[in-house]
Parts: C-alpha cells; sequence; structure tokens
C-alpha cells in the first residue's frame, strides 16, 4: 500500500469483498511528519480500519474508514467511494470522501490522499517506462 509522503505502510489484514476489512498501520519515518506527529500528541504508528460496503468489479469500491486516531474527538467513521471508469485504452479513478469532523481535519485528509495519489502515479510511471 502506499502512504503519505514521510510515511511507511504496512497492511495487516486485507479482505476485499462487502464486509470484509482492510488493518494497516501507518508510521511517520521523515523528520516534518515525525515532530507533527509529536506536536499533535498522537503516536508515530498509527492503525487504520477499513470496512469495505460496496464492490462492484473494475467500476466501485466503497468504505468507511474507522477515525479513531485524533486526540480529543470521539472515534466516528467517514465513507469513501472510488469510481473507475473505461476512458479509451486509460482509467479515469475518481474518489469522494467524506468531510471529517472539521475543516482542518478535512484538509489534511485531502492533502495526504493527493500525497498518496502522487506515489502512487510515480509507481505506475516507473513500471510502464515513463
Amino acid at each position: 500500500m502506499v502512504g503519505p509522503e514521510g510515511f511507511s505502510v504496512k497492511v495487516h489484514a486485507l479482505d476485499l469483498r462487502v464486509g470484509g476489512q482492510m488493518v494497516y498501520a501507518m508510521t511517520a519515518i521523515d523528520p516534518p511528519q515525525v515532530e507533527f506527529m509529536k506536536q499533535a500528541g498522537m503516536p508515530l504508528t498509527t492503525e487504520a480500519r477499513l470496512t469495505y460496503m460496496e464492490i462492484v468489479p473494475g467500476k466501485t469500491i466503497a468504505y468507511t474508514h474507522r477515525v479513531d486516531f485524533v486526540p480529543g474527538v470521539e472515534p466516528y467513521n467517514t465513507g469513501n467511494k472510488v469510481d473507475f471508469f473505461a476512458v479509451g485504452r486509460n482509467v479515469r479513478m475518481v474518489l469522494t470522501l467524506d468531510p471529517m469532523h472539521s475543516d482542518e481535519w478535512t484538509e489534511r485528509s485531502v492533502m495526504g490522499t493527493e500525497s498518496q495519489l502522487g506515489k502512487l502515479a510515480r509507481v505506475i510511471a516507473s513500471r510502464c517506462g515513463k
């Protein structure tokens, strides 16, 4: 799994079916991210749990993400959906993310997702010889 810049990710469980889960640990490894986590009172490693709500092969993956890692905030779920569209010989991917409990955390979520997608794009490009 590709995590945001400055973090490593280790997947512990992956059951890609409706009701199945993905469980992974994300660890801050670069100094700016380590410092941010410490200043926010968060551990350097957090475990994340996704529960798959909808799976349509080649079309849609929808899941909830358990948000239980924010100090002082009661745990809650956010919804996320990934839709795939064939565009000629390419695939267009559209992500829909529910907002988090505050604008600040929603912005962090979007930034993290954009970072992950950037890393994923580089991996795909390197495998395609681009």
